[in-house]
């Protein structure tokens, strides 16, 4: 899955149920970042559990601890259903600028160009330059979108000869 294996890690689907991930996310909380927070209410009270087409969390591993997050959902912020968007990425302090952020994100973008025609993200500043290196461009007047990343669709191939 995703672009290259990064020694020592592990990438696969996640439930924000386990002790593990409990641990990142009282480490999110501390730094004051709140999506894990937000993710594992919503996961509780069933209100985004992934399950919509297209739709997965992963989680990456590095021994008993989950090091880092990352969700795929239909873009909630928009009709219909062919705009994806990745959700609640955080990577333990300890394990940044290790390649575990970029794993988790071209994951999603992996999985998202099969389900959507283009893939956003509500990024914070310092993350900018991150989501700009994978391939995603800014976007201006987008009340809650900073970046995207359009996909060449089949669609939208058939369509060009039209």
């Amino acid at each position: 899955m995703g672009g290259s294996m990064v020694t020592g890690y592990v990438l696969k689907r996640l439930r924000p149920t386990t002790p593990a991930f409990r641990a990142l996310m009282e480490e999110s909380r501390l730094e004051g970042y709140w999506m894990l927070v937000r993710l594992a209410d919503g996961w509780a009270s069933r209100r985004n559990r992934f399950l919509k087409h297209g739709e997965a969390l992963f989680g990456v591993w590095h021994g008993r601890e989950v090091v880092g997050v990352c969700g795929l959902n239909i873009a909630p912020y928009f009709d219909g259903r062919e705009l994806g968007r990745v959700r609640h990425l955080f990577v333990s302090a300890q394990h940044r600028r290790n390649g575990v952020g970029r794993m988790l994100v071209e994951t999603v973008v992996d999985r998202a160009r099969r389900h959507f025609a283009a893939l956003n993200t509500r990024a914070p500043q310092e993350a900018f330059a991150f989501y700009e290196g994978l391939g995603f461009g800014p976007v201006k007047g987008e009340e809650f979108v900073t970046h995207r990343m359009k996909f060449e669709t089949k669609s939208a191939v058939g369509r060009k000869g039209d």
